[in-house]
């Protein structure tokens, strides 16, 4: 489930990126502000992502999507170390089949330099300010989930927390690093289209980030705190996490 996740979100982001960003697009034609086009893209994979959590399948598997989110749940107690390699061996694999399955599907148009399949890269500003920005967006990502996902009354909405942060962030960070949070993600891209720059920022800076965001959370809240590793659990689905959420009251 993980893996058919990330692939679809994979399916998504070369798609539309194709649609926006390749030069003989009715849809790049008519949107020649990039800034426009970049908007449309966030917006586009906000509703993505939102739309996956609150699937049947984003239900029962959590919906992490991302191995970053997994390690940081892992830290914070909530999931087996074998359910961590199996989530994240899913999430690569199904992040490189997305990819490949779109490469398949539309060859040298989401292969072409302004598309990519999608691949993340620093931009102008250079590595450094890219591994930091990616560090940061990851670090927000992760207290807001936790933040909002313990607290009953806005447990509900952590999917559309989640969805909100990633159009925001494709909208105003994606021209400093790419906007990855996601190391099966950015390898999945650089994988299919064979674009391999920079590659460390994202195997680095969001699993970084989101690690100090779990220890931030400890610190001040306490890991007891943290309910389940599900991103909606607003479902009778069978949770496999050490799950306290029943312990949240009502959400």
């Amino acid at each position: 489930m993980e893996g058919a996740l990330l692939g679809l979100f994979m399916v998504a982001a070369c798609g539309f990126a194709t649609l926006l960003e390749h030069p003989v697009s009715t849809v790049h034609q008519a949107l020649p502000d990039p800034n426009v086009r970049r908007v449309l893209m966030g917006m586009a994979m906000g509703f993505t992502a939102i739309g996956l959590i609150y699937s049947p399948w984003g239900q029962q598997s959590g919906a992490h999507m991302n191995p970053s989110l997994t390690l940081s749940y892992f830290r914070l107690g909530k999931i087996e170390g074998g359910d961590v390699l199996g989530y994240m061996a899913g999430q690569f694999l199904g992040g490189v089949g997305g990819a490949f399955g779109m490469r398949a599907l539309l060859g040298m148009l989401v292969t072409h330099p302004a598309v990519r399949c999608a691949a993340t890269a620093p931009g102008a500003a250079g590595t450094m300010l890219a591994f930091v920005a990616e560090f940061l967006i990851s670090f927000l990502l992760m207290s807001v989930v936790l933040t909002v996902s313990n607290r009953p009354g806005l447990a509900r909405y952590t999917p559309l927390f989640c969805g909100a942060l990633v159009a925001t962030y494709i909208s105003l960070e994606a021209p400093i690093s790419g906007m990855s949070m996601n190391p099966a993600r950015s390898f999945a891209s650089a994988l299919a289209a064979w674009q391999w720059t920079a590659l460390w920022v994202y195997f680095t800076a969001p699993p970084l980030g989101m690690l100090a965001a779990a220890e931030a959370y400890v610190l001040r809240r306490g890991a007891d705190r943290v309910q389940c590793a599900k991103l909606n659990h607003r479902t009778r689905r069978r949770c496999i996490f050490r799950c306290r959420y029943d312990t949240l009251g009502a959400v």
